[in-house]
């Protein structure tokens, strides 16, 4: 009976031990996930500022579709700057095709480039991206500034700029709507603010 309390008493001790170990664990947990808080995308300093309105281009895609840019709409616009023989690009494509899709309902994605437009009609059929309109033109790469491929632009009903950057993955694709409904110019930016990192809006 002794030996019964004596092991009895330690298995509870080891289940407190455990408890406070979880504890302290999940603790950790949190202070570190702010300290790796989301990375948005990489804002760059050139072409038009968070905020400004940008010119008004009249395009015709490759498959004939008239785009308007800058223009006044009812829904928003993802300018997606890419290349046939950038591998980034090619990754981040099908994750975009999930993104419009759950975006659709507000926003339109347009696909850009600029170069050879065979290669470019090539690309479109091999990686079946014909469901976007995809437009070639160097003056609306140079008007944002597009130096670094991926590079993506999000474009307000009323022609304003309200996110923009590289992007390498689907969080920092994500994270052009979550600076848009922010209100701010980048996630990175509003982490720098008196902010937690969990208050950062989900999609």
């Amino acid at each position: 009976m002794d030996g019964m309390m004596v092991a009895f008493a330690l298995l509870w001790a080891l289940v407190i031990a455990l408890s406070i170990a979880v504890f302290a664990l999940a603790r950790q947990v949190g202070i570190l996930f702010e300290r790796i808080a989301p990375m948005g995308a990489l804002m760059t300093d050139s072409g038009p500022a968070i905020g400004s309105k940008v010119d008004r281009f009249d395009l015709t895609a490759l498959d004939g579709r008239a785009i308007a840019i800058g223009t006044p709409s009812q829904r928003s616009q993802l300018l997606f700057f890419v290349s046939p023989t950038c591998p980034v690009c090619k990754k981040l494509l099908p994750i975009l095709s999930s993104v419009a899709a759950a975006e659709q309902s507000w926003l339109d994605v347009v696909l850009a480039g600029d170069g050879d437009e065979a290669a470019h009609r090539a690309f479109v059929k091999q990686r079946r991206l014909e469901a976007f309109p995809f437009v070639l033109s160097r003056d609306l790469g140079m008007a944002f500034r597009v130096s670094r491929l991926p590079y993506a632009a999000l474009i307000d009903g009323a022609g304003v700029v309200k996110a923009k950057g590289l992007i390498n993955n689907r969080e920092q694709l994500e994270s052009l709507f979550n600076a848009s409904d922010l209100g701010v110019a980048s996630v990175q930016s509003y982490l720098g603010a008196p902010h937690a990192a969990h208050d950062l809006p989900t999609r």
